[in-house]
């Protein structure tokens, strides 16, 4: 037995770094919405080093030229917008939940510029729920990831797979 069951997996509980405190599949019905926070707010010159390193296009790396673009101005990657979006994720929802990993996304959408400055935030809410028909130890979740702007709108949406344990008997 490994982490308190026999499912040959260690149990989220049981990882170090991890709270008691864990949410199984049973925890996500469909519909229910967990808000995660905010991500940390960009400067312009975060925006331009990672623009630089890993997206270097004009309006993410040259606020002049920027200016001169369909923008209007300098605009975080879409990229760096996921990574900070997914790390809020990791923080608030999966490093509390016996989660197994990921087989996928369905789509991801970069609804709206990001600038510096923004102040975002964002949610996960749960689509579909379903019991893995391969792996009985396992429910596998389709969750909508956004972030959304001071207006409400959503400026980044995610729509992804995770694998997530069932709750143990003993547990």
């Amino acid at each position: 037995m490994v982490g308190g069951h026999s499912s040959g997996r260690l149990s989220a509980s049981h990882r170090p770094g991890r709270r008691a405190a864990i949410l199984y599949f049973e925890d996500f019905p469909e519909g229910k919405i967990i808000e995660l926070g905010p991500i940390p707010e960009l400067a312009e010159d975060d925006i331009i080093a990672f623009a630089r390193q890993y997206d270097p296009q004009p309006f993410h790396t040259d606020p002049e030229a920027a200016k001169r673009s369909i923008y209007g101005g300098l605009i975080a990657s879409g990229w760096q917008t996921a990574l900070l979006t997914m790390r809020v994720q990791v923080d608030h929802l999966l490093n509390h939940t016996d989660a197994q990993g990921s087989p996928g996304v369905e789509n991801i959408r970069f609804r709206k510029p990001v600038r510096a400055g923004q102040r975002l935030v964002a949610r996960y809410t749960v689509l579909k729920a379903e019991p893995s028909a391969k792996r009985p130890a396992l429910g596998k979740v389709l969750g909508r990831t956004e972030l959304i702007d001071e207006a409400g709108d959503v400026v980044y949406q995610m729509d992804g797979w995770g694998m997530v344990g069932r709750r143990p008997r003993d547990g």
